[in-house]
């Protein structure tokens, strides 16, 4: 179990230094007047998700997701992880919860958001 949890911690670093030069990297490239690097790593999360789900699974490697999957994909981009639960919804026939677990995410983590701010700036 430490185990895991040091390859999860591991991943998670590395993960969240790769997108934090990607955001770097696109704001020199594209400004800052877009979030092009949330962009970007969300796509390329979600992207590297769908491949590594399918060549764990397919090379026997699972044991690998903590790091990979959890860590490094869950440290660069939730988007990814996100992406998979719906994706599986979807593919498992349950288009409907499929449909209320992305709005819901969308618009329950807008809405929290908003919450936090509010709570946070009345508070000082």
């Amino acid at each position: 179990m430490s185990l895991t949890i040091f390859h999860v911690a591991l991943g998670g670093a590395i993960g969240a230094s790769l997108r934090h030069l990607t955001n770097v990297g696109a704001a020199r490239i594209f400004g800052p007047g877009f979030p092009a690097g949330t962009l970007i790593v969300n796509v390329l999360g979600s992207f590297l998700m769908g491949v590594l789900v399918v060549a764990l699974a397919r090379k026997g490697l699972a044991h690998l997701s903590p790091l990979l999957l959890t860590g490094i994909l869950g440290g660069f981009t939730t988007f990814s992880a996100f992406s998979l639960d719906a994706w599986t919804l979807w593919e498992r026939g349950d288009q409907v919860m499929a449909m209320v677990y992305i709005g819901a995410s969308v618009l329950l983590s807008l809405a929290a958001l908003a919450a936090g701010l509010f709570l946070a700036r009345s508070l000082t």
